[in-house]
């Protein structure tokens, strides 16, 4: 059941209650649960945070955490489940679902009792009808019932005299229950076929922090972030982006003007959110300008900088704007203040010149003190290097969870530092792996969809055994894909990627994205096809993931699970 009050329905249900959080590995869904401890603290609510990584994740920390608690609140994960069915939970456990993962499952929907859905239903959900879904068999069944009774109370001499406008209605109920089953598989066929994603959990969270009047800078902060991260990770269309970004901007300049007569609007602990109108050129602040162009994905695509000719390119863009090599190679804090003054323009008026129209792009900074600045992309690709970090010692997923969390509190600097050196070496790697995909012709063209396999052994394989890491390889090799190839066919073509997940079980995780175009809603049919070609040849899958469109697959089957999926598709 969608809840129309958020205060009311939900915040007032569990204020004097016992909470049990159960937060997806997601940067949305980390903000968003920032958001929700910091108004737990507030309102001195107990809670009990617990990371979930997946759909068997969630079973387990249910299981453990049914008889303590009542009221369950999953962030970013159970929407788009039957999550009765799958949990199976006593009837007076609770659910309130916040999640952008659509669709919702109509189940969900129509549960009115233990399912409460903090989803915004203007987000253009198309629910079925509850007629076109449901039917009431009672009626049906007492009228069989009936006709048999009375057949069974005739006088056993009597020969059954077969009531023939009985027989044809009932003959006539089955026909029209047929038909309304075919109609009804045909309506969930259309509304369960694309996944996509919907309004970020973290924007959901902080309008019910400023429904309570509870908002602060940093609660607007961790919002903004979690927009930031369905853009970075491509989970929503452009113009979705583009006007969430708008209602964002109300509450920043509504924060900004309510501060500007308080008198520590310029202590030395003090936080200033801007908008800002910036370049998408990855961590920029926090590296050397070169760098940043030669690991962002947009400029690498724009001038193809895995060929000679788009290296060549790049030095030609460079002396375009008029910059030495010795300030853009260095720190971006060490350069040049004068340069560094009007850098963006520059770099606009240059970029157009190269067919690079899209440059910049809206989004927000902060300021903590005089010394930190960061843009919110920066605290995303921060986060989500800390969130599946592989580095030695650090294989623990909820260790990892804490310290992407705390990442993103302003008194963990250091914390989020160290995201920022990670998030570097992640973004090398995946510029690295993507030009030796390129270079090596590895990207087949398999009829309905493009095809890539990272064998074991390429360099930084293990990095791209996680699923938010693999996403963001494949989005970037998509692109450079589409910016290299000739072939016009195929740069209308999805995108399947795969990459070893486990080499002592034999696994391997895989990944398919929608087409790239600018313009795309960003709707992924994937999930559904995963499934039916798995279904099909009897693949041994594991649909773990909250993202129907990522799966784990024996490496084995995965020939004749890819055979299915070229025949389903064609």
């Amino acid at each position: 059941m969608f809840i129309a009050d958020i205060k009311k329905d939900f915040y007032d249900v569990v204020a004097n209650q016992r909470v049990a959080l159960l937060v997806a590995a997601d940067i949305d869904a980390l903000c968003a649960c920032k958001i929700l401890q910091a108004l737990f603290h507030c309102d001195q609510i107990q809670y009990t945070l617990v990371p979930v990584t997946g759909w068997q994740d969630l079973s387990t920390a249910f299981l453990e955490h049914k008889e303590q608690f009542r009221y369950f609140v999953l962030i970013n994960c159970g929407a788009n489940v039957d999550l009765l069915e799958m949990l199976q939970p006593d009837s007076d456990s609770i659910f309130f679902i916040c999640d952008t993962h659509r669709p919702v499952d109509v189940v969900n929907v129509y549960n009115d009792t233990q399912i409460k859905l903090l989803i915004k239903e203007d987000d253009d959900l198309g629910v079925p009808t509850y007629d076109d879904i449901f039917r009431d068999e009672d009626e049906e069944e007492g009228e069989d019932s009936g006709n048999e009774s009375d057949e069974g109370s005739e006088p056993s001499g009597k020969r059954r005299r077969f009531d023939e406008g009985a027989i044809e209605r009932r003959i006539e109920r089955q026909r029209a229950k047929r038909q309304w089953e075919a109609r009804r598989r045909e309506i969930l066929f259309d509304y369960e076929q694309y996944e996509y994603h919907g309004t970020s959990a973290a924007m959901m969270f902080f309008e019910l922090a400023w429904v309570l009047t509870k908002d602060t800078k940093d609660m607007l902060w961790w919002a903004i972030i979690g927009l930031t991260d369905q853009w970075v990770h491509d989970k929503i269309p452009h113009m979705k982006y583009v006007s969430d970004i708008a209602t964002v901007q109300r509450h920043v300049s509504r924060h900004n003007h309510r501060n500007e007569d308080e008198e520590n609007s310029l202590s030395i602990d003090c936080m200033r959110i801007s908008f800002e109108y910036d370049l998408r050129l990855a961590l920029y602040h926090h590296w050397s300008l070169y760098e940043s162009i030669c690991n962002s994905y947009y400029t690498v695509c724009s001038f193809k900088l895995w060929t000679l000719k788009g290296q060549k390119k790049l030095q030609e863009f460079l002396a375009d704007m008029g910059l030495p090599l010795r300030q853009v190679k260095q720190k971006f804090k060490s350069m040049d203040i004068t340069i560094k003054e009007n850098l963006r323009d520059v770099i606009e008026e240059s970029s157009n010149k190269y067919g690079m129209k899209d440059i910049r792009i809206q989004t927000f900074g902060v300021h903590f003190g005089f010394k930190n600045s960061f843009l919110a992309s920066d605290m995303v690709h921060a986060a989500a290097a800390l969130l599946e970090s592989t580095e030695r010692d650090e294989n623990d997923p909820t260790d990892n969870f804490i310290k992407a969390l705390d990442a993103l509190s302003r008194s963990h600097l250091d914390r989020l530092l160290s995201g920022i050196d990670l998030a570097k070496k992640k973004l090398i790697a995946i510029q690295q792996t993507v030009a030796s995909c390129i270079c090596t012709n590895i990207i087949l063209s398999q009829g309905p969809f493009l095809y890539c396999y990272l064998m074991e052994g390429t360099p930084d394989v293990k990095l791209f055994s996680k699923p938010l890491a693999l996403t963001l390889l494949c989005k970037y090799l998509l692109t450079a894909f589409v910016h290299s190839t000739r072939n016009k066919r195929c740069k209308l073509l999805p995108l399947i990627m795969a990459a070893p997940k486990d080499v002592e079980k034999g696994t391997v995780i895989v990944v398919g994205i929608p087409p790239e175009s600018e313009t795309s809603d960003k709707k992924n049919f994937f999930g559904r096809a995963f499934e039916k070609a798995a279904e099909s040849t009897s693949s041994r899958t594991l649909h773990d993931h909250f993202d129907m469109s990522i799966i784990e697959l024996k490496s084995e089957d995965r020939s004749k699970f890819l055979d299915a999926l070229i025949t389903l598709l064609s």
